[in-house]
């Protein structure tokens, strides 16, 4: 019989999927996941991580220096090796590592590189244009991509959604209320809507412009504001979108002065060096408008927030790229999960001097605890305490119930005495931070006023923060983890949610992770450490679906296209961090010694560079769904680890069952 190369490779994947583990083989390569990951660790105990988005982030900060003329040519040349090196071979951009051609992506990466002076006659550039044309030109980029062509007048203002800065006024009970939008979209909108109340021009010093990607003249597209729809609501806010043109200049001088100031008066004290929101387009919103206000880039708010977008840049030897935020919490978070893991069992991994490391992190965190800022979190808790952590080095007033969870349990793990009182702080903003369906947000309560998904602005439809299963599972799990008996009814209305929550295929959806491989090791880690029994019908219906994911070569793999409507569970070859996941959550629920499980080891193992790492290309996170993916650059190291040292740990351990919440 014929056997074809691929064939072959398949069949060699899976014989060593089914090979032996031996003990030896194991603690060889969490030997050298543990030192690979402790030599990232900084002098004062933390880790950080790259975060990588698409060529959207890069490509808005070469236009930004192209708006604020402040070029710095040899930084721009760098950023064009990355975008080009990122092209699809589609012609355009994707959303992620081997995605297909997003026209918004393509449009502003085609407009930096032209910014940067690569000729329209190029090969890659030409390819990208024709694109563009093929996929209905520029006019048919979504709203932000919109916004930035207006601020170069490359359409008029006409082109994007009536989002009056008026907005700023409404109270928290108002249906419009950025009250009731997401704390992302929250600090993106207040100084947006600054800069569309006044209407600035770049200063583009090179006159660049792209009309070439365009079918028709802007002047001649009547069209701007247009479907698909998601609901009847979006067609009955298209009509009030119309409705309103005309009456916005009607509006008194005093009331859009006053609009004004509210805007201001909303940035200013939540500026910082980690930036308005600590996200790269609220970041940069902020130098727009301080130069739309007239305001010199001597400034110290200016400086201070021009500093922060510098943060963002990833330098490498001939590349240059823009994160969208940074993400030390999280990383620093996850990182000591896993190499407390691994100093952990019956054969522990270099313990004394694993733990000793983590007490310089359990400082740094605890250092980081926001404990006196009442930030925007508290319109609806008013009375709450702060007490969580935020994603990034600097962002107070939006710390991160996520993250929260995360620290809480490492902090327990390493000195629940030491860390009490940061601890017990944590517990109890998390608990005040539960939603009416018993389920969390990743930064408000009850932020799921699903309509405003529906207004023309919000055609990426990611406006709201809704309690979701990952993060939910997260909070259940560190409560668990305390064990205080006085939160069970928190626990129980949380189990719920999630119980309610899961997918016919017997997954759960994963909001910050991709995807359903990540949503479920989420809460099957959570439902364990809870006491839900390992013949509960969602428990089994769960592994059933792992088990039914996996790949031949004993891995497993999830596309982001899963956002888009594809299978969840699937993608053309496996990856580190997802099949860790996969792993752990078998592992948690009594499956350690299961052929699936062991499978996944020997792919972990099998796929360990002689470094102690892995590698993976692939995206692993999501910001927005359909919009905005993430590729966690930690990931590969230490969830590997993590399940590595689980399932070493487990086979010594008395009881057999994962103790902890994650």
């Amino acid at each position: 019989m014929l056997i074809y190369p691929d064939e072959k490779e398949d069949r060699m994947s899976e014989t060593l999927s089914h090979k032996p583990i031996e003990g030896d083989d194991v603690t060889r390569a969490i030997e050298g996941a543990h030192a690979a990951l402790g030599k990232r660790q900084k002098d004062d105990g933390h880790w950080v991580f790259e975060l990588e988005a698409d060529a959207t982030i890069p490509a808005e900060y070469v236009l930004l220096e192209h708006y604020l003329d402040r070029i710095d040519q040899e930084k721009q040349n760098k950023i064009g090796v990355y975008l080009r090196r990122i092209q699809g071979e589609h012609g355009g951009w994707p959303l992620y590592f081997g995605g297909g051609f997003d026209l918004s992506a393509t449009v502003k990466a085609y407009f930096a590189l032209k910014a940067i002076g690569d000729s329209i006659d190029a090969p890659h550039m030409r390819r990208a244009r024709e694109a563009i044309l093929d996929h209905g030109g520029a006019a048919r980029s979504n709203v932000f991509t919109r916004i930035q062509l207006a601020l170069f007048g490359e359409v008029p203002w006409d082109a994007t959604p009536v989002m009056p800065v008026e907005l700023m006024l409404l109270p928290r009970t108002a249906f419009f209320s950025v009250w009731n939008m997401s704390y992302w979209s929250r600090a993106v909108l207040a100084p947006m809507l600054a800069v569309g109340a006044l209407k600035p021009q770049a200063v583009n010093p090179r006159g660049i412009h792209i009309q070439e990607l365009f079918v028709k003249p802007p002047s001649e597209v009547k069209d701007w504001i247009r479907g698909p729809y998601r609901s009847i609501w979006g067609r009955a806010f298209k009509h009030l979108d119309t409705a309103l043109r005309p009456v916005l200049p009607l509006i008194p001088k005093t009331v859009h002065d006053k609009a004004l100031k509210a805007a201001i008066s909303f940035i200013e004290p939540r500026l910082s060096r980690g930036g308005l929101g600590a996200i790269y387009p609220a970041m940069a919103n902020v130098v727009m408008l301080y130069r739309a206000l007239g305001v010199p880039d001597s400034d110290p708010r200016v400086v201070t927030a021009w500093e922060s977008i510098q943060d963002l840049l990833v330098h490498k030897d001939d590349e240059i790229y823009c994160q969208p935020c940074v993400s030390p919490v999280w990383d620093t978070g996850l990182s000591g999960l896993a190499m407390m893991e691994a100093a952990s069992g019956a054969h522990p991994t270099k313990r004394d001097e694993t733990l000793a490391k983590l007490k310089k992190s359990a400082e740094w965190l605890r250092d980081r605890q926001i404990l006196d800022v009442k930030g925007d979190w508290a319109v609806n808790t008013p009375d709450l305490r702060p007490g969580g952590w935020a994603f990034q080095y600097e962002n107070d007033y939006y710390p991160d119930v996520d993250d929260t969870a995360v620290v809480g349990m490492l902090l327990h793990r390493v000195d629940p005495e030491e860390n009490r009182e940061a601890i017990e702080r944590a517990r109890e903003w998390i608990i005040g931070m539960q939603s009416t369906n018993g389920g969390w947000g990743a930064f408000d309560v009850d932020n799921d006023l699903e309509m405003l998904n529906h207004i023309p602005f919000s055609d990426h439809g990611a406006l709201l923060d809704p309690p979701t299963a990952d993060v939910s599972a997260r909070c259940i799990s560190f409560l668990c983890q305390l064990g205080h008996p006085e939160d069970r009814p928190v626990i129980d209305k949380a189990l719920e949610y999630l119980r309610k929550e899961q997918e016919k295929e017997g997954c759960w959806f994963g909001r910050w992770g991709t995807n359903y491989i990540y949503g479920t090791w989420s809460v099957l880690c959570a439902l364990n450490i809870a006491g839900i029994a390992y013949d509960d019908p969602m428990v089994k219906r769960a592994v059933n679906w792992l088990e039914d994911i996996q790949r031949s070569d004993g891995g497993w793999g999830e596309d982001c296209a899963t956002y888009e409507g594809a299978p969840p569970g699937i993608y053309k070859e496996s990856l580190p961090s997802q099949t860790a996941w996969a792993v752990l959550a078998l592992m948690a629920v009594g499956r350690r010694d299961s052929e699936a499980v062991k499978r996944g080891i020997n792919f972990l193992m099998s796929q360990q560079d002689e470094n102690g790492e892995w590698q993976e290309e692939a995206y692993n996170a999501v910001g927005f769904p359909k919009v905005f993916y993430l590729r966690y650059h930690g990931y590969k190291q230490f969830f590997p680890l993590q399940a590595l040292s689980r399932y070493r740990n487990l086979g010594t351990s008395n009881t057999g069952r994962v103790e902890y919440g994650f």
